[in-house]
């Protein structure tokens, strides 16, 4: 019977009694089944994971169920900011000790998780990816299963190296068009999210399919996936094609790899919730304004907003693509000198080639301050938190009221081009316009 990607990815980790499911079986799974399910990744970090840990140990359980599949990694508050964030990397450097965990990422080899990971190959197609982070949708790019869950959920999944999950039904959505300059992966989901609301696919999977889609490169995909949860999201889920074997194949994962041969894709007649087309023909550049991700509209309609703040980076847009998009905007220009602008590599790679190519001396240069990795302004945690009545553009993924910082403040959000062109510009801006 034919299967969407996210029926036939889960279908494919089911269990039965601590066993896998015979393959006739895991054909007639369909969604709202419930179904226990092998996870091959668990992630946390400094914020969620002490609190795994502590259900964790609540469990009796002397072990982790595999102490190469269990990730941990301190990018939120990190380089601690106080003594509290200070406690919370603790606990975590001392349970990777105790387990033995391999993948344990720290200041100095930690980025921010959703960058780092599929970077380091950890994750692979056709895995089932569990993490105490909203935003781990994000590896929905690379042909697997990847979902948010509470942090007790995590415990257990550490324990037991399984979790159990009610299949979500799926909303495919078909993208058409040809992109125009300076429009790519953020423009695209923010269209998306303004078009379905924040809640408009809750628990329910989006299939991102089309002939666009085909060709767009793994960086806007990671976006897309990244902030499908935006709208309510199980999952976000990437057909595995050529362009993705082929981030694989630069990013190979530690021996033995766990990767899943063959490709990972829907099947011809799989039953949808519901289908959507889009055409992205004529598509500008797309704004969230406060305070939701679904208050969208194109930069030409957003009006004159002076800003006081631009970020550039997060697991959304940390990655090398989408500061040389900046970076072509600052090229020889300068911050405004209301404006203080702020980049956020994804990962010590990330900076090792933003250094290589010169993109670190263009934002200096421009009047730009460039971050150790770090998810700090993007929760109002550290490293950009607004003051009241401050404003920012910002190329993260969320801008809920009070979201980087005072209640007070707002946050508007962006791609790349024109994050960097707001900051030229002192107001929200296309890149056209300091292009010109």
């Amino acid at each position: 019977m034919a299967q969407t990607l996210a029926e036939k990815l889960l279908s494919s980790h089911a269990l039965l009694d601590g066993r896998p499911i015979d393959a006739p079986s895991r054909r007639s799974i369909r969604a709202n089944d419930l179904l226990e399910v092998r996870v091959d990744l668990v992630l946390a970090n400094d914020i969620t994971g002490p609190i795994a840990i502590r259900e964790f140990e609540r469990l009796g359980v002397d072990t982790v169920f595999d102490p190469d599949a269990v990730v941990l990694v301190a990018d939120h508050f990190t380089p601690n900011k106080d003594i509290a964030s200070a406690e919370q990397s603790a606990v975590l450097r001392r349970f990777a000790r105790a387990q033995g965990l391999k993948h344990f990422f720290d200041v100095g080899r930690a980025g921010i998780e959703h960058v780092l990971l599929p970077e380091q190959g950890l994750v692979q197609p056709g895995d089932v990816v569990v993490g105490a982070d909203s935003h781990t949708c994000t590896y929905g790019a690379l042909g697997a299963f990847a979902t948010g869950m509470g942090s007790t959920d995590i415990a257990c999944a550490m324990a037991t190296g399984t979790t159990w999950m009610r299949v979500p039904e799926t909303v495919r959505i078909e993208y058409v068009g040809e992109l125009a300059p300076w429009i790519g992966g953020k423009d695209l989901i923010l269209c998306t999210i303004g078009r379905l609301g924040v809640d408009g696919v809750r628990y329910q999977a989006i299939e991102f399919v089309g002939p666009l889609v085909e060709r767009l490169p793994m960086h806007a995909r990671f976006t897309m996936a990244n902030m499908a949860i935006e709208c309510g999201a199980k999952a976000g889920t990437f057909a595995t094609d050529a362009i993705t074997d082929a981030y694989v194949n630069e990013h190979p994962g530690p021996p033995p790899r766990r990767g899943h041969a063959r490709p990972w894709e829907p099947d011809a007649g799989a039953t949808y919730a519901r289908e959507f087309r889009v055409d992205v023909s004529g598509l500008e550049p797309q704004i969230a304004r406060p305070v939701l991700p679904d208050n969208v509209c194109a930069v030409g309609d957003v009006g004159n907003v002076r800003i006081d703040q631009a970020i550039i980076g997060s697991c959304t847009n940390g990655r090398i693509e989408d500061l040389r998009e900046a970076g072509e905007i600052l090229r020889g220009r300068a911050i405004h000198p209301d404006v203080r602008c702020i980049v956020l590599p994804g990962s010590p790679q990330v900076i090792r080639q933003a250094i290589r190519e010169g993109l670190v001396d263009t934002f200096l240069a421009a009047g730009a301050a460039v971050s150790t990795p770090t998810c700090g302004p993007c929760l109002g945690g550290h490293m950009g938190v607004l003051a009241a009545g401050e404003r920012a553009i910002s190329t993260t993924n969320r801008n809920f009221k009070g979201r980087m910082g005072h209640p007070d403040s707002e946050v508007y959000l962006a791609g790349p081009a024109v994050a960097a062109a707001s900051a030229v510009a002192g107001r929200i801006a296309s890149p056209e316009e300091v292009l010109l």
